[in-house]
């Protein structure tokens, strides 16, 4: 990713902040719940907008698969690589293979969930022969 592409990131960024910070104080005690929301939605804005400067086409069909499935780690793998562009360590867009490795880094760290196997026996000292010879008498 280029100086110019991060720097134009930075600069929305900065003029993102400026209006919520310049709309949050001149309102009423009315519009606190639609304040939010409108927050929020320009957050997700920004964060789709940094994730199709950063994100090759096929890596950002991924992330939307990984999203219906898990969204919390989309959240995550989103969260890692927003923070990478803006510290300035992406020099060019992910593609669906860097994708993936961070998604395995990210599973990493994450706690394995434990797994349990049941393994049944017969009970007593009961098997098939002894069923027949029972019929059979």
């Amino acid at each position: 990713m280029a100086d110019a592409d991060l720097e134009e990131i930075r600069k929305a960024r900065l003029q993102q902040l400026r209006e919520q910070g310049g709309s949050s104080g001149g309102g009423g005690g009315g519009g606190g719940s639609s304040g939010q929301d409108e927050k929020q939605q320009k957050e997700a804005e920004a964060r789709q907008s940094i994730l199709a400067q950063i994100l090759t086409p096929e890596a950002a069909d991924r992330l939307g698969r990984i999203r219906l499935v898990k969204a919390s780690r989309a959240e995550d793998v989103e969260n890692r690589l927003i923070m990478l562009a803006r510290s300035g360590q992406l020099r060019q867009k992910v593609t669906e293979e860097q994708l993936k490795d961070i998604l395995g880094a990210i599973s990493e760290n994450e706690p394995q969930e434990q797994k349990i196997t049941v393994t049944r026996r017969k009970g007593g000292d009961w098997d098939d022969d002894d069923l027949d010879d029972l019929l059979n008498s």
